[in-house]
């Protein structure tokens, strides 16, 4: 097996942020993809800057990428350890030009998060964990350690559209009492909790498992978990469909998140 660090990983990402760069400060187009969702020329550049680089690094590993061709149960199922990619996670966001967007790189073992790695190339803000090893903030040369806040104070704050809430999320902020909610794009909600930022952020609605893996892996090495409804960690590559089921994020897992949620 090749010899490589976290840093390799690191390095890969902030290539494809570059790529990402320049074609964020020009006029780009937009295409759409089979599910309507944007497509631009960023997504391909960092896919394919990413997975050549990953497939240098650890020529043995599979890598599955939002925007590979699509990869059959039947030949994932057998994956214990693989790279699971989001080469430009919140492409809304990079349409917007409002630079809430990601380079999302995650390593799966046995259907957990064990690797991850989160740039937001137009914040200049790079987070990164691994299990068992703990998560930081890459500042400059230097690494800054990630801690949720234990115990959580209140008011909570909540990662929720500050302008547009669906039901169920609605009536979880109430059932919460005071809190105060925060808006973000892409993946930063995650890492916004591993720093202490952000305390939750229910997630009522689809998501794909290329979306979450990278920040889950930060949250969970700064000390906080990511739920499914049934109080069991959000898993990965366990089934034919790459979406993800509903979830919630916490930085205090004794929350009584429980008490929140309907059904």
């Amino acid at each position: 097996m090749s010899e490589w660090t976290i840093d390799d990983v690191i390095a890969i990402a902030r290539r494809a942020g570059d790529a990402i760069m320049q074609i964020y400060v020009q006029d780009f187009a937009v295409e759409a993809k089979a599910d309507d969702s944007p497509l631009t020329a960023a997504d391909m550049a960092s896919h394919r800057i990413i997975c050549d680089g990953l497939a240098a690094l650890t020529p043995e590993l599979p890598i599955l990428s939002e925007e590979s061709k699509a990869i059959a149960w039947d030949v994932r199922r057998n994956w214990q350890r693989y790279w699971l990619v989001d080469p430009l996670d919140g492409t809304r966001e990079f349409v917007k030009k409002n630079g809430e967007f990601t380079v999302n790189i995650a390593m799966i073992e046995d259907g957990v998060p064990v690797l991850g790695v989160v740039l937001a190339p137009a914040l200049d803000y790079l987070v990164h964990g691994e299990r068992g090893v703990g998560a930081c903030r890459r500042d400059g040369e230097h690494d800054i350690e990630l801690l949720t806040r234990r115990p959580a104070p209140t008011p909570l704050r909540v990662a929720a559209s500050r302008s547009h809430l669906d039901a169920r999320t609605a009536a979880a902020l109430e059932k919460m009492g005071s809190s105060e909610r925060i808006g973000m794009g892409s993946s930063l909600k995650f890492c916004r909790i591993a720093e202490g930022g952000i305390d939750v952020y229910p997630r009522f609605g689809p998501t794909s498992e290329w979306d979450t893996a990278a920040a889950q892996c930060v949250l969970e090495a700064a000390g906080g978990v990511v739920l499914r409804l049934d109080g069991q960690p959000l898993a990965y590559n366990g089934k034919d469909s790459l979406l993800n089921p509903d979830f919630i994020a916490l930085g205090d897992a004794d929350l009584p998140w429980r008490s929140w949620i309907d059904g």
